[in-house]
C-alpha cells in the first residue's frame, strides 16, 4: 500500500496510525456481496432498523439529525423505496406502530487473538448476546468483556473509490481542500480518509464534484493488525461472515491481517 501524503497523514504516520489494509479488502468485498439481490432483504431489514432507532433518537428531520441522514443515504444507496424509508422514520417517532429496538454493543477475541468489535440493533438483548456468544465459539474465538478491545480502534470515515473510476491527482487536491486527513492508494483502491466530524463536509465536496465512490461510511478503524494464515484466517473470515448475517448485527470491526487472496477467496 503506498499513501499518497497531506499534512495530517504524515502527523499520523509517524503516530504508527496506518493500519487499513484488512479493513479496506473486507469492507470492498463486504460492499460487493451486498450489492447482490439475494442479500438485499437482509440488508433492507437492518438499514431500517438503523432509520428506525436514528428517527428515535433524532427526530425525523435529516437536516437536524446527521445519524439518520447517514442512514437514509445509505438506505438509498442500496435502492431502497422511499415509502420504505418514509415507514421507518415514522415507526421512530411513533407515528406508527413498531418495534422497539435498542443498541448494545459486544467485544471478544477471534483465531489468533484478533479484536473484534460488534454493534447490535436488537429487541432482545438475551436471544442476541446467546447468538453472538455460540459464532464466537463456532469459529475458534470467545466473547470477551466490555471495553476489552475498543480502545484498540478509533471512529474514521473512510470514502472508496475504484482507481479506475477517478484521477488520483483530482481526488488528492479535492480531498485536501475538503478538509480530509489523507488519502490511502491500495492495489484496485483509493481510500479517502477523514475525521468523523469532517465525514459529511469531505463526501459533500466529493458528492458536488460528481466523483463515483464505491461506498462511504463512518467506520471503526483498527490502531494495529494481527496477521492471520491458514486455519485460522479461514476460522477468522467465517466469524466474520456469521457475524455480518446475524439480522440483530449492524457492523463489525476487526482488526486482522489476511492476505487478499486468502478473503478474496473467502469472499
Amino acid at each position: 500500500m503506498r499513501e499518497i501524503f497531506t499534512d495530517a497523514s504524515i502527523f499520523n504516520f509517524f503516530r504508527g496510525e496506518k493500519e487499513m489494509s484488512g479493513h479496506s479488502k473486507w469492507s470492498s468485498i463486504k460492499h460487493k456481496k451486498g450489492a447482490a439481490d439475494a442479500r438485499r432483504g437482509k440488508i433492507f431489514t437492518k438499514l431500517i432498523k438503523e432509520i428506525t432507532v436514528a428517527a428515535r433518537m433524532g427526530g425525523s428531520d435529516p437536516d437536524g439529525n446527521p445519524r439518520l441522514r447517514t442512514a437514509i443515504a445509505a438506505a438509498k444507496a442500496e435502492n431502497m423505496p422511499k415509502e420504505n424509508i418514509d415507514r421507518g422514520i415514522k415507526k421512530g417517532t411513533g407515528e406508527l406502530e413498531g418495534v422497539t429496538y435498542e443498541e448494545t454493543g459486544y467485544e471478544g477475541y477471534g483465531p489468533g487473538g484478533v479484536a473484534v468489535l460488534i454493534d447490535c440493533l436488537t429487541d432482545n438483548k438475551n436471544r442476541t448476546v446467546s447468538d453472538i456468544k455460540h459464532l464466537f465459539e463456532r469459529h475458534g474465538g470467545n466473547l470477551g468483556e466490555p471495553g476489552c478491545v475498543s480502545y484498540m480502534f478509533e471512529q474514521k470515515g473512510v470514502i472508496s473509490f475504484e482507481k479506475d473510476k477517478v484521477e488520483e491527482e483530482a481526488l488528492f487536491n479535492l480531498a485536501l481542500e475538503a478538509g480530509a486527513d489523507d488519502v490511502n492508494e491500495e492495489e484496485t483502491e483509493f481510500e479517502v480518509i477523514t475525521t468523523p466530524s469532517r465525514f459529511e463536509a469531505v463526501k459533500k465536496a466529493i458528492d458536488a464534484a460528481g466523483l463515483p465512490y464505491t461506498y462511504s461510511e463512518v467506520t471503526r478503524i483498527p490502531k494495529t493488525t494481527v496477521k492471520v494464515e491458514g486455519k485460522k484466517a479461514q476460522q477468522m473470515l467465517s466469524l466474520m461472515q456469521g457475524l455480518e448475517d446475524h439480522d440483530d448485527v449492524s457492523h463489525v470491526y476487526a482488526n486482522f491481517d489476511i492476505s487478499d487472496e486468502v478473503m478474496e477467496a473467502q469472499g
